[in-house]
């Protein structure tokens, strides 16, 4: 079992930033995997941004640019600095982890966009 823990999201106006954590319950280097995911209402969830094991990036079209992923392992933590935040970034966010055959989610942090 993994427990991730997710927090940094907030109410910020347009332009702003934030910075989301994500704190794993196990060292973080032997997951396959590790992403951020969102969820508007009435909305799909969907891929924001992932990291591999190999420390490959990726990102939706809509945050490239304005959003970076990264991982700390010595603290087991995992990152999205977002920045340019617009309205439409505003979801619930997840951090989700693959660690062998198995998928763990975190608890979602809410994040606002609005003036």
């Amino acid at each position: 079992q993994v427990q991730l823990v997710e927090s940094g999201g907030g109410l910020v106006q347009p332009g702003g930033s934030l910075r989301l954590s994500c704190v794993a319950s196990k060292r973080i280097f032997s997951f396959n995997d590790m992403g951020w995911y969102r969820q508007a209402p009435g909305k799909e969830r969907e891929l924001v941004a992932q990291i591999t094991s190999g420390g490959r990036v990726s990102y939706v079209d809509s945050v490239k640019g304005r959003f970076a992923i990264s991982r700390d392992t010595a603290k087991n933590t995992m990152y999205l600095q977002m920045g340019s935040l617009k309205p439409e970034d505003t979801a619930v966010y997840y951090c989700k982890v693959i660690d062998g055959l198995y998928t763990y989610w975190g608890q979602g942090t809410q994040v606002t966009v609005s003036s």
